[in-house]
Formats: structure tokens, C-alpha cells, sequence
């Protein structure tokens, strides 16, 4: 069972995933990722780093940062999640900071019994419709104790070939939807293609096919929200076939681009009504 919730009184969107055993190859997000593993057991990979991540867990992933994960051992997975775009956590941390920038957490897999309470007890509240201000109380109690007990200050790290990475992703968001080779991709970058593919794989944690992948993926769910049928969507954002397309989007997202689409279509369309 998967079933997803788009809160428009937070901005956030609540998942849970009960009885699967799906598993997830490498890909980022466009927004923060927080989880909570309610059952189960999962291999994740993150960073260069392996886990084993079981009952009890909170596993979190920034804007953009690659991560695996698979079934491990027999109990199917029961997961709670949180998706929180930028603009959300810019709001959140200033609130709590006084400062207006994106944090940085200091892990990626946790074991915190206030926060986990905090975080069920606002997951449940958002997947049961409850509509009144507690849920903000929640959400501000939550992100504090992540901040204080886990928050850290972004590093500038020197990394090999970035500029030229900076350009390759440049040059990938820019024709996305086109068939695009290597070779045009290091002759823009102005970097051979093997310097190209161990700098990024080491930057980005993903291949740059990869990440030409998830961009796609990511363009598709906003064509999606806004009503744009399964098919049309993969025609747009190059995909060679629709099967394809529902192939990628369900090992991404862990819905189909249907389901995704009638779940977020309606919500904006309820926005709509609610602005007019």
C-alpha cells in the first residue's frame, strides 16, 4: 500500500509506504527527504557510506544528494516520509534560526526517540487531515530538535573539475529533453569523458546519465501536477517510450506517473478553487 498526502496548510507532502519490498536504485531529490522506518529493514547506500537502516530510524537526504536503497532481511518495509522543498525549509529555519539559508545535517541516519516522536505524531496528524495550527507547532518542534541536535553549517569544499562539472550539470538542465550525447556534453564542459564521468561520479555520487535521468524525472512530476497526461509527459521530457517512462518515474518516485498525477493534479486544482 502507498499513499500520499500534499498538506496545503504546511507546504509538504506526507508519504507511507506499507508492505513493500521495493528498492530504489541511485537518484536525488529536489527537495529534502526526511523518513521514518516504522517496520522492516533496508540496505541504503548514501555518500559513499552503507547502512542498515531498521525499526525505529530516521533517515535524512538534502536537496540533490544520491542515495540507493534495497530490502534486507524479511519483514517488508513500513515507511513514513516527509518531502520539503527549498522555499519550506528557508521559511523553517529562519524561523528557528533567525537565519535565512538552507541547513546541513550533520547525519544522514538517525536513532532519536523525541524526534521520532515528533515526527509520527505530525505525520499522522497531516495523513489523518487534521487541520488546526498544532500541526505548525509540531513542524517548527520538530526541525528545531533536528537543528539543534544534528545541524551544521555548509562546507566549501575544493573539489576536483568544479567548475567544469558546474557546467556539465548546466549544460544538461539546459537539454534535458534532447537526445544528448557524451560528446556533446564534454565539448561544452571543454573535459575528456573519462576525466568527465570519475569527477562527477565523485561529486555527485551518480553518473552523468544518471543524473540526465533524474532532472527528467523531476521536470515530469511538475508536467504531471499540472495535468499533463502519462504519455505526453514522457514524449516531452525525451523518454524513448512511455514504458519507459513508467518504468524510471516508479523506481524514482515509488508511485506510477498516473497515480502521482491524480494525486497532485487535484490538489492544485483545489488550490485554485481555494484562491478564487
Amino acid at each position: 500500500m502507498k499513499t500520499v498526502v500534499y498538506d496545503k496548510q504546511l507546504h509538504i507532502e506526507a508519504y507511507y509506504f506499507e508492505g513493500i519490498r521495493q528498492s530504489f536504485p541511485s537518484h536525488f531529490h529536489k527537495y529534502y527527504v526526511i523518513g521514518f522506518i516504522e517496520n522492516g529493514q533496508r540496505y541504503l547506500c548514501c555518500k559513499n557510506r552503507e547502512y542498515i537502516v531498521k525499526k525505529g530510524d530516521i533517515v535524512l537526504f538534502h536537496t540533490e544528494e544520491n542515495h540507493s536503497c534495497m530490502q534486507s532481511g524479511e519483514d517488508t518495509l513500513c515507511y513514513r516520509g516527509f518531502h520539503i522543498h527549498n522555499n519550506v525549509m528557508l521559511y523553517l529555519t529562519e524561523k528557528i534560526t533567525n537565519k535565512k539559508e538552507l541547513p546541513q545535517f550533520s547525519q544522514n541516519v538517525i536513532h532519536n526517540e523525541e524526534i521520532a516522536y515528533y515526527f509520527i505524531t505530525l505525520h499522522k496528524m497531516i495523513m489523518n487531515g487534521t487541520m488546526n495550527f498544532v500541526k505548525e507547532e509540531f513542524l517548527l518542534l520538530l526541525f528545531t530538535a533536528l537543528i539543534q541536535n544534528y545541524g551544521e553549517p555548509f562546507q566549501n569544499n575544493t573539489l576536483e573539475c568544479r567548475k567544469e562539472i558546474e557546467k556539465v550539470c548546466e549544460f544538461i538542465q539546459s537539454h534535458y529533453t534532447e537526445h544528448i550525447c557524451l560528446e556533446q556534453i564534454c565539448h561544452y564542459a571543454k573535459i575528456s569523458k573519462s576525466t568527465l564521468i570519475r569527477a562527477f561520479t565523485k561529486q555527485k555520487g551518480i553518473t552523468p546519465y544518471r543524473y540526465l535521468e533524474n532532472i527528467r524525472i523531476n521536470e515530469a512530476k511538475k508536467l504531471l501536477s499540472e495535468g499533463v497526461c502519462p504519455i505526453d509527459a514522457a514524449i516531452q521530457m525525451g523518454f524513448s517510450d512511455q514504458s519507459h517512462f513508467t518504468n524510471y518515474f516508479s523506481s524514482f518516485i515509488g508511485i506510477s506517473p498516473g497515480v502521482y498525477r491524480d494525486i497532485f493534479y487535484n490538489k492544485n486544482k483545489n488550490l485554485e478553487g481555494v484562491k478564487q
